[in-house]
């Protein structure tokens, strides 16, 4: 095999992880959709989580239990913090992803849409505190409904 090939045959797990972070940061920074947005983000986050995993491993080292066979140099064993500090971004990632799924439901319940230009200019429509469209014609129809209070005076 010439350079090229050798090139991309070793160093392959540091290309999907370079891919996977543009196609993250594309999706997060490109896309007008919240949903999009949000995937993008995970990709980025599943990017460099693959980045710290693949600087954890070493070739011919074990895991971090004494074994006679590869005896007392810490060069023959792997490291375990990257790993564990993965596992704990996984829980993190999760763990974002939930919550902001559950931002998205209720800004698509009271907005109606989750396109980032749409939501800007229904922000920058209404003042600061006040209701929206939709919260204000289900108030009109409350009103509208209820019968006349006189006071208790009948």
């Amino acid at each position: 095999m010439d350079g090229f090939e050798v090139f991309f045959v070793e160093k392959w797990p540091y290309l999907a992880t370079v891919l996977m972070i543009l196609i993250g940061l594309y999706g997060m920074v490109l896309k007008r959709n919240l949903v999009k947005k949000l995937i993008g983000m995970n990709i980025f986050q599943g990017a460099i989580i693959l980045f710290f995993i693949i600087h954890g491993w070493k070739r011919g080292a074990t895991v971090p239990v004494y074994d006679e066979a590869f005896g007392d140099l810490p060069a023959n064993y792997v490291n375990p913090i990257p790993h564990g500090l993965m596992l704990t971004a996984i829980v993190v990632s999760v763990a974002t992803t939930g919550v902001a799924l559950a931002l998205l439901s209720l800004i698509y319940k009271r907005f109606g849409t989750l396109e980032e230009d749409e939501l800007l200019r229904e922000l920058r429509a209404e003042p600061a505190g006040a209701p929206s469209s939709g919260e204000m014609a289900s108030q009109r129809e409350d009103v509208e409904g209820a019968e006349p209070d006189d006071g208790g005076q009948r």
